[in-house]
């Protein structure tokens, strides 16, 4: 049985916060309204899935540069598709709007930042992140969405929950898609163990095998 967490009275600067933004938004009805402009608004990178194998690329080639490790994590909302025909659409991006925000106030760095890709997923990239740092944020994360405390009817924990896809990697030559499909198969995993579950993948172990090889 899953713990929940007291949910969060009308007083709470966070929700004060995420309130003030959304009305704001809906109240200019401009070309700017929507999820991208209220994201700005509290301080959030707006939607960037175009960008996202941009945005890799370049965290990539600074951690080869740098012989650091890169991390990455893929978050998805669980069960979200219920949660959206249950609540409907404006709850849905409320929803999401506040997870957003609890996700980047997770973050460990001023400069780290969330990206949306698709209806209910995100992605974070850490630059020189080694692994254990990095679980402890996609832990840290996971207990952020659920101590917002958004009431999810649909799902048997009772309120929104995330699960979170991990791959760690020490970069060299170019880019390799592989390292994002790495974390959006860990993220599966996660789901199919159940909800608010993280995986991890570590490549190091692997690439460090190929370098001595070649």
């Amino acid at each position: 049985m899953t713990d929940i967490a007291s949910i969060k009275t009308i007083n709470d600067p966070f929700w004060s916060r995420v309130r003030m933004a959304l009305g704001t938004m809906r109240q200019e009805r401009g070309p700017a309204y929507g999820q991208a402009a209220i994201a700005r608004s509290i301080g959030i990178k707006p939607r960037l899935g175009a960008r996202l194998e941009e945005e890799l690329g370049l965290a990539w080639d600074r951690s080869r540069e740098r012989k650091v490790s890169l991390s990455l994590l893929v978050i998805e909302l669980d069960r979200f598709k219920e949660y959206f025909t249950a609540y409907g659409k404006l709850a849905a991006d409320d929803c999401l709007m506040a997870a957003m925000e609890a996700i980047r106030d997770a973050l460990p760095r001023d400069g780290d930042g969330v990206l949306r890709l698709g209806r209910a997923s995100f992605v974070v990239v850490l630059p020189d992140f080694p692994m254990l740092m990095a679980r402890a944020t996609a832990l840290k994360i996971a207990l952020a969405v659920r101590d917002a405390s958004l009431a999810h009817k649909e799902s048997h924990a009772g309120i929104v929950t995330a699960s979170i896809g991990l791959a760690v990697g020490n970069p060299s030559g170019n880019y390799d898609r592989k390292f994002f499909e790495t974390a959006a198969g860990a993220l599966a995993k996660a789901q199919r163990r159940g909800l608010n579950r993280i995986e991890a993948v570590d490549l190091r172990p692997d690439q460090e095998r190929k370098r001595k090889a070649a």
